[in-house]
């Protein structure tokens, strides 16, 4: 019988590393604030599409959550087309 493990968030559980995991959780974030935001445009996909600067596939992606499908850099990018600013917050592991 294995024994079962505990992790702080789901994210550690889901990376091999801690930056990994880091990586994980500021995507989803960031996904979950644009998914909200774009939303409340109460817009047709292909006119939020054209405001991002991205295509109509490439929304629906994002507003189905499809996390993998995005780096950090591309959800900063549409976030910044947004009209969002995006801030980190750095801080020492405890």
């Amino acid at each position: 019988m294995t024994e079962a493990q505990t992790f702080d968030s789901v994210f550690d559980a889901l990376a091999d590393t801690p930056a990994e995991a880091a990586n994980l959780q500021a995507r989803s974030e960031l996904l979950s604030t644009l998914k909200s935001h774009i939303r409340s445009w109460n817009v047709a996909q292909d006119i939020a599409a054209a405001r991002l600067g991205i295509t109509r596939p490439r929304l629906n992606d994002l507003l189905q959550g499809k996390m993998a499908k995005f780096s950090l850099d591309a959800l900063v990018n549409i976030a910044t087309a947004a009209g969002l600013t995006v801030h980190i917050h750095v801080a020492r592991a405890a």
